[in-house]
């Protein structure tokens, strides 16, 4: 495997935990094994990989993108990623308030309630 993909691996193991790659690895089939080859060394491998911002920074910046362009499905993934990126409570909602700001409230409001949800989970040891 190319070093991008080893490295990809190595990164979402450390920002998502072993628990989740391994569910997803699971679950990869013949017709989504390219797919997550792609995302593993282009997001995990490429960006998440990067030393330019902190990954507390980068866990902000996602969780603010999700929320404003409505990709809600993984804001739940990336709160739990914040107890191994370093991003606190505070840092999540300072950052889904400039979502309310520049890309709307609905969306914040939302992105919030899915936040406040899953830290629930967390705090209740439910790993997913």
């Amino acid at each position: 495997m190319p070093d991008r993909y080893q490295t990809g691996m190595r990164t979402r193991r450390e920002v998502l935990g072993d628990a989740h790659v391994d569910r997803a690895e699971a679950a990869k089939t013949e017709f989504d094994a390219e797919f997550q080859e792609l995302i593993t060394e282009s997001a995990w491998g490429r960006v998440w990989a990067s030393d330019a911002i902190s990954r507390r920074e980068r866990s902000m910046l996602t969780l603010a993108l999700l929320a404003a362009t409505g990709n809600f499905d993984e804001i739940p993934m990336h709160i739990r990623a914040t107890a191994h990126t370093g991003a606190s409570k505070e840092d999540v909602i300072e950052a889904f308030q400039h979502v309310a700001i520049y890309a709307g409230v609905p969306r914040a409001n939302h992105a919030i309630k899915l936040a406040k949800a899953t830290y629930a989970e967390m705090e209740a040891g439910d790993e997913r």
